[in-house]
């Protein structure tokens, strides 16, 4: 599916409850592909904790958890071949049978003809607001990857790594285009308005376009967003309902953007260990 003079990447961002079955959650995942090809998407990105969860119960998702070859990733893997689509967005897996240490991993994956391109375990786990995210998943150890997407280049992050500028920034000078950021994104006091600041604060302070979907439920904020590297948001859904939004990522006007405001090229300090 690969275009590399590609100056135009259409792209749909899904945003929906992540149900209790696993075989529901394919059933989801499947429509919203078929409908984001059927608008000439190359690209959709889907939230946090695909497997299943349970908006009541913390553990649920990672006690979920299945191999890497297991039942649901291959379901997502004939998903994006049907469809002719990429996939991003993140499952838990097990650990390895015999593993010292019986923690889960929350895995961003990127599923592109027909194959797992990438496979990044989130560094930043949700130990914050009361939450333990370390008590059931190990955190990664390796920086996020960059995958190519019909010529765009383009990196991840999880939830929680949005807090984290430095990943954003990493990801940035390692010649990232746009940044896709999956997530479940809890409800709380301010939590909405740290959501919608911290992407566009992304986007801007590394001139990328940001695509950020969170589930959406009770428990957490939906408000799925694709932003551009000024700032403006190009499309955004609401903090209730399943919904599917779309807009085109546009190779000129980034890189007028990156002509008018040099920050990366201008930047004065790098940490090596970001590069």
């Amino acid at each position: 599916m690969r275009n590399d003079g590609c100056t135009r990447l259409p792209v749909a961002v899904a945003q929906f409850t992540v149900a209790r079955k696993p075989e529901r959650n394919l059933e989801i995942i499947d429509g919203f592909a078929g409908e984001a090809a059927a608008q000439g998407a190359r690209l959709l990105v889907l939230p946090e904790g695909l497997i299943a969860r349970d908006g009541d119960d913390d553990a649920f998702a990672a006690a979920h958890a299945q191999p890497m070859d297991g039942s649901f990733v291959s379901g997502l893997i004939t998903i994006s071949t049907k469809h002719n689509i990429a996939l991003m967005g993140t499952v838990h897996i097990a650990p390895a049978e015999g593993s010292a240490d019986a923690r889960v991993s929350n895995v961003f994956l990127t599923i592109r003809d027909g194959e797992i391109v990438a496979a990044y375990r989130k560094l930043h786990l949700y130990d914050a607001f009361s939450a333990k995210e370390s008590a059931v998943v190990k955190p990664g150890e390796t920086l996020p990857p960059i995958i190519d997407i019909d010529g765009w280049r383009v990196g991840v992050m999880t939830c929680y790594d949005v807090r984290f500028p430095e990943i954003a920034r990493s990801l940035a000078v390692r010649g990232a285009d746009a940044i896709v950021v999956a997530a479940a994104w809890g409800r709380g006091p301010l939590k909405e308005y740290h959501w919608k600041l911290m992407t566009a604060a992304r986007a801007v302070e590394n001139t990328c376009y940001v695509l950020a979907c969170s589930e959406v439920s009770s428990r957490n904020i939906g408000c799925s967003r694709i932003i551009s590297p000024l700032g403006e948001v190009l499309a955004e859904a609401d903090d209730s309902t399943a919904e599917l939004i779309a807009a085109n990522l546009d190779r000129n006007a980034l890189e007028s953007v990156r002509r008018t405001l040099p920050v990366l090229h201008n930047r004065r300090f790098a940490d090596p260990q970001l590069q």
